[in-house]
């Protein structure tokens, strides 16, 4: 039984950017660290990234200044930067239920 909280990676992927611009490869490593249970799928993930890029959340550019071939490389936007303020206090919330949950819980199997 695995505990998932729907659309996490949303806010994972924009906590990463939030530290810095970064591409797809990465973004999906540095997702994954922070729900290394649930496995990032590429596609998703740059659908994603193109839907957050549509809702003007993240940008975009071609970078070739990188090692290997030319790589798209995203930046979190200040509209982005709210919308990550709101995750955080929605997971807050949600994380509270949850504590709740877990008190009552164990109080149950004393």
């Amino acid at each position: 039984m695995h505990a998932r909280i729907e659309r996490f990676v949303e806010p994972a992927l924009l906590l990463v950017l939030r530290e810095g611009e970064t591409h797809g490869y990465d973004l999906a490593d540095a997702v994954a660290a922070i729900a290394p249970d649930d496995r990032v799928d590429l596609g998703n993930l740059y659908r994603l990234l193109r839907t957050l890029e549509e809702e003007e959340i993240v940008t975009s550019r071609w970078r070739d200044d990188l090692p290997g071939r030319s790589k798209r490389s995203y930046d979190l936007t200040e509209a982005g930067r709210s919308l990550l303020d709101e995750w955080a206090t929605a997971l807050a919330r949600a994380n509270d239920g949850i504590d709740a949950f877990m008190r009552r819980y164990q109080e149950g199997t004393k």
